[in-house]
């Protein structure tokens, strides 16, 4: 038997007992929240890590053309890239995971882009109108620029050259030539806008080679502020010209970029009335650069049809479905992409004139553009597309008169331009 005394004690004992075993429970508790919040702490990092990652993975989950993403396991793909992109330590770097991944695609218009690029501004303003808040956010205006010399370059075996020259801008007028191997601007290694942001109006020293196991040659080149739409049109007006072969004047136009109606019109401008009216025949120059262009556009090479001309009081005229009505000819290389493509192969198929060069890209889909969370660049490919009802995705147009053009070391050749003139003065036959 227990007496009331010892029964005290124990109802004592037994509260202090479970105000112990309570204590470690509120503690036990205390230590599992603050192990829940740290890995939701961690798990927040993460996803913030990763956010752009996960928008790219997203956009091309919900938005690519084909549903079946060819055939890929999409969400294996982004488990396997997540990870890399996390530790990835630049935005180069993680850019570079990125397009990993959307190769994996194996399909044209699908890529990234960061500010670094001049791609970048190209395409955003190429993309201008569904982009225009994102333009006003990021630049302030309706207008992309960044800084440069105007020029397009190739990476091949490690070396950095010269594949295209904006005449007009810049690089041209500092000398630059096609197959120029970029060596150093300011002695330090060539980047695409690093070598020219902050630089402005201010002389800057390139290091170039000519020629392979030459000497290199330091060129003095005044960087600019180049809006891309201009710096294409002033490369169109400024690059045309006239060659004089076999008692035949032979005109050249190069198109950099076709996307936008500004461009057919420049190009109509200078065979009507402009320097090239008076040429006997024209070389449609649609190599490397963008494409963009309408099949309309070739409209202009084809003889058929009703052209008029107005004319004011004043003797002022305007040309209403202006046609060409001289020898033409086409030059293309392996950079003339998406709607340069559409015009090749109209243009070979309907036997307008010869096809100069090298096969296109295969690079035939729509693409739409998507400015992300940290204001890189998303193109993504949103529709298939035929021509006269022949895919040309990973197959592109072929030429009719191969000509392939190494441009390493080039040092002002250029076999395929050189080639188009021989044809169209009468040297060759196409």
């Amino acid at each position: 038997m227990v007496s009331h005394a010892s029964t005290r004690h124990l109802i004592l004992a037994l509260g202090t007992v479970l105000q112990i075993c309570t204590s470690a429970a509120l503690n036990l508790g205390t230590t599992v929240a603050l192990a829940d919040t740290a890995v939701l702490n961690s798990a927040t990092a993460n996803n913030k890590a990763t956010e752009v990652f996960d928008e790219v993975w997203r956009q091309v989950r919900d938005g690519f053309y084909d549903p079946n993403l060819h055939g890929v396991d999409w969400q294996a793909i982004g488990d396997e890239y997540r990870p890399r992109y996390a530790s990835a330590k630049s935005d180069a770097e993680r850019s570079a995971v990125i397009n990993a991944m959307l190769d994996k695609l194996g399909a044209s218009h699908t890529r990234h882009y960061t500010k670094d690029q001049p791609a970048y501004f190209q395409l955003v303003e190429i993309f201008a109108y569904p982009l225009r808040d994102g333009i006003k956010r990021i630049f302030g205006s309706s207008k992309p620029t960044y800084p440069g010399i105007g020029i397009f370059t190739k990476e091949l075996e490690g070396r950095t050259f010269v594949s295209g020259v904006l005449a007009g801008l810049a690089g041209s007028k500092a000398g630059l030539l096609v197959g120029d191997e970029i060596v150093s601007v300011d002695d330090k290694p060539f980047e695409a806008i690093g070598s020219f942001r902050g630089k402005v109006g201010q002389p800057v020293i390139l290091e170039v080679r000519r020629h392979k196991g030459g000497p290199t040659r330091r060129l003095l080149v005044v960087p600019e502020v180049i809006e891309p739409g201009e710096a294409f049109k002033t490369a169109m007006t400024q690059g045309a010209s006239i060659i004089e072969r076999n008692g035949r004047r032979i005109g050249h136009v190069p198109i950099f970029s076709y996307a936008g109606g500004e461009y057919q019109e420049t190009l109509i401008d200078l065979l009507s009335s402009g320097k090239l009216k008076d040429a006997d025949a024209v070389i449609w120059d649609l190599r490397d650069g963008w494409g963009g262009a309408r099949p309309g556009y070739l409209d202009v090479f084809v003889p058929q049809g009703a052209a008029m001309t107005l004319t004011e009081r004043s003797g002022e005229t305007e040309r209403v479905n202006f046609r060409w009505r001289k020898p033409v000819a086409l030059v293309i290389n392996q950079g003339s992409r998406s709607g340069k493509e559409v015009l090749a192969h109209a243009f070979k198929e309907y036997n307008i004139g010869s096809v100069v060069g090298e096969t296109t890209a295969g690079a035939l889909l729509a693409g739409r553009a998507f400015l992300l969370g940290d204001d890189s660049l998303l193109i993504l490919a949103v529709n298939d597309v035929k021509v006269n009802e022949v895919r040309l995705e990973g197959v592109g147009v072929s030429p009719t008169v191969e000509v392939p053009f190494d441009i390493r070391y080039a040092a002002g050749r250029d076999p395929q331009l050189e080639t188009a003139i021989e044809l169209l003065s009468g040297g060759q036959d196409g």
